[in-house]
C-alpha cells in the first residue's frame, strides 16, 4: 500500500508541473494561482500543521516565532547570497536570477520531501491516520508540481530545466516516505521544520510569485487567480481535514 500511495504523489506533482508547462502562455494566471496556493499552504496547512505537532512542546508564540524566522532567512538568502540588487548586466541578473529560481524549487522539493516524511510517520501511527494525511498531501502536491515549473520558469529557466527540477520534486515525496522505514523523526522536532517551510512559503508566495503575477499583466485577472488559488486550498485542506 505504501509503494502506491509514492507513486500516487509522484504522479501527481508531475501531473501538476506539466500542466505549467503546457500553458506556459498564460503563465501570468497559473503564477496568479500559485502564489495563492503556496500562501494557502503556508496558512492553512504547514503553520497549523506545526501548531498541532508542537502543542505540549512548545507555545503557539514559539512556533509562529520560528515561522517568522524562516520568513526572514529566506529574505536574507534571496538578497543577500543571490544578491539580486546587485546584478548589473543582463548577464549578472540572468545568473542571479537561475540561483533564485534554485533555491525556490530547492525548497518546494524539500518541501516534498517532508510531505513524504509526514505521510511515512502518520503510518506509524495507525493505517488511519496515514490515509487521511495521505489525501491531504495529494491535494497538494499537484499545486506543488504547478509550483516548481513556475519558480524556474519565471526566473529565466529553461523548459528543460524546469522539468528536471519538476523530476526532483515528484521524486522527494517517495524518498521521504522511504526514508521513515529506517527511522523515526519526533513530533517537536517535525514541528520546527514545518514551522520554518512556512515562512519559506510565505516569503516565496508574497515577495515573489504574486508581484511577478502582477506585472504587465490585467491586475483584475491575476488577481482573481490568486484568491482562486487561496481559496482552492483552503477549501481542499479543510473538506479533508
Amino acid at each position: 500500500m505504501i509503494i502506491i500511495i509514492a507513486l500516487s504523489a509522484l504522479i501527481a506533482t508531475l501531473l501538476g508541473g506539466l500542466f505549467a508547462l503546457r500553458l506556459r502562455d498564460k503563465l501570468h494566471l497559473i503564477l496568479g494561482f500559485s502564489a495563492g496556493a503556496v500562501i494557502a499552504v503556508a496558512f492553512f496547512d504547514l503553520l497549523p500543521e506545526s501548531l498541532d505537532l508542537g502543542s505540549g512542546f512548545y507555545s503557539n508564540s514559539t512556533l509562529i516565532t520560528i515561522t517568522a524566522i524562516g520568513f526572514l532567512v529566506y529574505l536574507i538568502l534571496d538578497r543577500l547570497v543571490f544578491i539580486h540588487a546587485h546584478a548589473t548586466t543582463i548577464a549578472d541578473t540572468h545568473s542571479s536570477d537561475s540561483k533564485r529560481g534554485i533555491l525556490g524549487a530547492s525548497s518546494l522539493s524539500i518541501h516534498s520531501f517532508l510531505d513524504g516524511v509526514a505521510i511515512g510517520l502518520a503510518f506509524q501511527v495507525s493505517s488511519a491516520v496515514g490515509i487521511i494525511v495521505t489525501i491531504a498531501v495529494l491535494t497538494h502536491d499537484f499545486s506543488d508540481g504547478i509550483n516548481t515549473v513556475n519558480i524556474i520558469l519565471k526566473n529565466g529557466g529553461t523548459r528543460a530545466k524546469a522539468f528536471r527540477w519538476l523530476m526532483v520534486d515528484a521524486i522527494a515525496p517517495v524518498l521521504g516516505i522511504i526514508v521513515t522505514l529506517f527511522f523515526a523523526v519526533h513530533a517537536q522536532n517535525l514541528a520546527i521544520i514545518i514551522a520554518l517551510f512556512a515562512g519559506f512559503f510565505l516569503y516565496i508566495g508574497a515577495s515573489d510569485l504574486i508581484p511577478e503575477s502582477h506585472h504587465a499583466h490585467p491586475k483584475f485577472l491575476t488577481t482573481a487567480m490568486t484568491v482562486i488559488g487561496a481559496v482552492v486550498l483552503y477549501v481542499a485542506i479543510h473538506l479533508i481535514g
